[in-house]
């Protein structure tokens, strides 16, 4: 691999485009003894002597404090986690503990499942490992609720099928020790301000059934760590951030488009570099992820760089990303992890730490966002202390057009802190609901909202909630946490099926009217489809076969009202920065046809 790498290097460093190389120096590990040592039993079955950051956390675990690890990916965060739990469970077997459960949260299936593998590999007597999640079968529920002292699941499910139904989790809950909660610099913005409310009502039933459970964080670089934990949980959170894993050598390019039109100065596209340059490091022998912004540039990009390697090595490269089936996702996840597969281009779905082995390198569609995201897409290469590559190819938006001409401001950057609002009263109020429904409200509940007469206000108002004797009750007819999406405006999710009837993908509410509305080009791991019909009364969207010569773009109008100025600032000479509720309104109003070769 690293006579790959260098090949690639000269390429990149011969070639016009190339903006920046910035280069990173390796360092070496740094080995600390957790005091009191780890029991041989569990001592045996590491990989080694443990990094100084995971004897760290091991230590505040054990004390009862809430930590949250941040530090650079593949540093060893899973094991920061796993070993409090392994010694918690290890301990009741050996009869110097009372029996204790976990409760680990991930952003996504994929990871669940590979940390399910993670600790099946653990080997340890008493731990009973089970993933809860949507594509686990009706059988395995039930079988995970009765015996496993360990079980995986996300967000989602926590929210629609664990707490709506804690009483058959009442043993599981009454022995609850740790929560796992990890990738927490994902959870920002909307989707962390539902997390947020969801750790309350999960503390709530714990209360409920006699537990206080310790939280564990895992989590990229990211700003103000510990702060971002608070806010998640509640409750008082240590950060543990000097990382004492190694890293090897790595290279940092930033890259511009070349111009195709000298008159009009256009440059290739950012998914066409991205295809080029994916489909050079695969031919070259290397292992490289690409990472695009959106499904259909991930579905394009791959599209692209198995034309360009040809159908032998284009057998190993392939698309990832949500909306795939379970069957489709477990395929590529395990040829990631047995090395079949060369080239993989995925969204943020595989952004976070699912364990592909060693890649030499990574190139990214378009700066991701943040620099905390980029950190993240550009750390998947090199994961074992090796030599690795990661290449930013900037696109058309003045964001990238501004980054890839101030290459200090790329790498001097820290990581922004992820930012969280518990007092956006469409996130809170639902999350009442849910809780008035789990277990009616009480006055003491306000340990777990500070608003909690305010948002049972608004709850009587809208006739959600009863109050009687002091006690709010959930007034509707159907469990509320079914109307709630954690992650979009919606809960609801499309089919999108052949006219066969056959299953192809799915696509969430919020993305349906621009992704597959009528007429629409739907890609879906290098075929396309054409979208007959949207049905939006069965919430599915019917599709035939396209010969893949043309792709859709969207064409959609937003309307945003300002309902509430707050607060005005003045941030320059002539400049103010308002701070207020908007309403955003938005309206699919047609599509573009294109020709697939432009």
């Amino acid at each position: 691999m690293r006579v790959a790498l260098d090949r690639l290097l000269g390429v990149v460093e011969g070639d016009p485009s190339l903006v920046h190389l910035e280069r990173f120096a390796g360092r070496p590990a740094r080995h600390r003894q957790a005091a009191p040592p780890v029991a041989p039993a569990l001592a045996a079955l590491l990989p080694g002597p443990l990094w100084s950051h995971q004897a760290d956390a091991l230590e505040l675990a054990r004390g009862g404090s809430s930590v949250v690890v941040s530090t650079g990916t593949a540093s060893g965060k899973s094991l920061c986690y796993q070993l409090p739990i392994a010694e918690a469970i290890l301990d009741a077997e050996e009869g110097n503990g009372q029996p204790s459960s976990a409760l680990c949260l991930y952003p996504t299936k994929a990871l669940a499942q590979d940390q399910l593998r993670s600790f099946t590999a653990l080997g340890l007597p008493g731990l009973v490992s089970a993933c809860y999640d949507g594509d686990t079968e009706a059988g395995r529920r039930s079988w995970a609720r009765r015996h496993a002292n360990v079980v995986l699941t996300n967000p989602d499910m926590l929210h629609a099928a664990l707490l709506p139904h804690h009483a058959r989790w009442a043993t599981f809950l009454s022995r609850l020790r740790y929560v796992v909660v990890d990738e927490m610099h994902t959870l920002r913005g909307v989707f962390g301000s539902h997390v947020a409310h969801l750790l309350r009502r999960l503390r709530r039933l714990c209360a409920h059934y006699g537990s206080e459970p310790v939280f564990l964080f895992g989590s990229a670089t990211v700003g103000e760590p510990a702060a971002l934990a608070r806010e998640l949980c509640g409750g008082p959170v240590v950060a543990v951030t000097d990382d004492g894993s190694p890293r090897g050598e790595r290279f940092f390019a930033l890259w511009d488009p070349p111009v195709i039109d000298p008159v009009s100065g256009a440059r290739a596209s950012a998914h066409s570099e991205t295809a080029r340059l994916l489909a050079e490091l695969v031919a070259g022998g290397s292992r490289a992820f690409a990472f695009c912004r959106s499904r259909a540039a991930a579905e394009s990009v791959a599209a692209e760089a198995v034309r360009r390697v040809g159908p032998v090595l284009g057998s190993t490269i392939r698309s990832y990303r949500s909306g795939y089936l379970a069957t489709e996702r477990r395929d590529i996840e395990a040829g990631l992890a047995g090395g079949h597969l060369r080239g993989v281009v995925a969204t943020s779905a595989l952004e976070l730490g699912v364990d592909i082995g060693g890649l030499d390198a990574c190139v990214l569609d378009g700066f991701p966002g943040t620099i905390a995201s980029m950190w993240q897409q550009a750390g998947r290469a090199g994961r074992k202390a090796e030599r690795s590559l990661a290449i930013l190819v900037a696109g058309e938006d003045q964001l990238d057009r501004w980054l890839i001409a101030h290459p200090e401001e790329v790498f001097s950057r820290p990581p922004e802190p992820a930012v969280v609002n518990l007092a956006n009263p469409y996130v809170a109020s639902p999350h009442l609901a849910c809780a008035a429904y789990e277990r009616p409200l009480e006055q003491g509940d306000d340990r777990w909202w500070d608003d909690l007469d305010e948002g049972v206000r608004r709850l009587v108002a809208d006739d959600r909630v009863v109050v009687r004797e002091g006690r709010g009750y959930w007034a509707g007819r159907r469990p509320p946490a079914r109307a709630v999406g954690l992650r979009s405006a919606s809960a609801c999710e499309y089919r999108i099926a052949d006219l066969g009837g056959t299953l192809v993908g799915t696509v969430d509410e919020s993305r349906a009217f621009t992704t597959v509305h009528p007429g629409a080009v739907y890609l879906h791991q290098g075929r396309a489809f054409r979208v007959d019909v949207l049905d939006v009364g069965e919430r599915v969207a019917w599709v035939s076969p396209s010969p893949g010569d043309e792709s859709t773009q969207v064409r959609s109008d937003t309307d945003v009202a300002i309902l509430d100025d707050e607060r005005c600032v003045a941030i320059g000479d002539g400049v103010a920065l308002h701070l207020g509720a908007v309403e955003v309104r938005q309206r699919v109003v047609g599509y573009e046809r294109r020709s697939a070769l432009t």
